[in-house]
């Protein structure tokens, strides 16, 4: 192998060490710690590992506190209604005490009542069913 043909693979290593240190110090939610919590993260069987999986559902038993609703309504000369970029929100509070904004159909929206304890799901701060003693309401 010839010396230029060597000093090329020594220049094209020392640009790749550099690139790969530069991502692992300045990439997107420190890389770095990450890549130090891999060799020092233990998990024991008392512990599961942490899921951090937001399409999972969440349970809760809340009380329902307020409704609010953003729509745009938009009138022809005609006299045709529309309703366009309709948005519904539920807060609940928790049994813990945590206030929870929830986004709804408007079915959920105005069949669930005030001040009804019950078991809340939702996934993604958006409303999947809300049980109480009386009835079940789904988006």
């Amino acid at each position: 192998m010839s010396p230029e043909i060597r000093n090329i693979f020594i220049m094209f290593g020392a640009v790749a060490v550099s690139l790969v240190f530069i991502i692992i110090t300045f990439g997107g939610s420190n890389p770095l710690e990450r890549f130090i919590w891999l060799f020092l993260e233990e998990i024991t069987d008392d512990e599961p590992p942490e899921q951090n999986n937001s399409s999972a559902s969440v349970v809760e038993m809340a009380t329902l506190i307020q409704k609010s609703d953003d729509r745009l309504r938009i009138i022809e000369n005609n006299g045709n209604v529309q309703l366009v970029d309709e948005y519904y929100e539920l807060t609940f509070v928790t049994r813990k005490g945590q206030t929870v904004k929830i986004e709804c159909s408007v079915d959920a929206y105005e069949k669930i009542p005030f001040d009804k304890q019950g078991s809340l799901t939702y996934r993604k701060n958006k409303l999947v069913k809300f049980k109480y003693y009386e009835d079940i309401v789904y988006n």
